[in-house]
């Protein structure tokens, strides 16, 4: 079970990692080929308009470039979030499938079985009923902590 955490967490740093460095060599050539284009628009709209025109339109290209960065951004964060959700799943449909084949497990019930006839029924019954009560107080007392809990934070 560790063995599987330390993988996962090796394998999502890796990504990290690569997405990181390639995010920031990314960035890097975006900045220098936007700072050459700018100069470029800005040189020209100053020689065709003025100082005023060719700040402006400076602006406009920073600002046009901050919108791809920001959606491409919210985008990526998006594909993750979604990821994220799939894996979750699948190992919460891989508990309860767990849980199940427990339960149906033929030497589990062949045990359940062996222990009614020792024990009998009639002395099983109210020991399960006491048990059953017990579980649903703690549960219930689990659940009641986690609200009173809640709103304090």
């Amino acid at each position: 079970m560790f063995q599987r955490l330390i993988d996962d967490f090796k394998d999502s740093a890796g990504i990290v990692i690569r997405q990181t460095s390639l995010a920031v060599a990314a960035a890097v050539a975006l900045l220098i080929t936007t700072g050459f284009l700018s100069a470029a628009a800005f040189v020209f709209v100053l020689q065709k308009y003025g100082p005023v025109q060719a700040c402006l339109a400076g602006a406009a290209i920073f600002f046009v470039v901050t919108l791809i960065a920001a959606s491409s951004y919210m985008a990526r964060k998006n594909q993750l979030q979604r990821a994220i959700e799939v894996r979750a799943e699948k190992a919460a449909h891989a508990a309860r499938s767990t849980a199940q084949s427990v339960l149906a497990d033929p030497m589990l019930v062949a045990a359940g079985i062996q222990v009614i006839r020792a024990i009998g029924i009639k002395k099983l019954i109210p020991i399960l009923a006491v048990g059953g009560v017990a579980l649903g107080f703690m549960v219930s007392r689990s659940q009641g902590g986690a609200a009173a809990k809640a709103p304090a934070e």
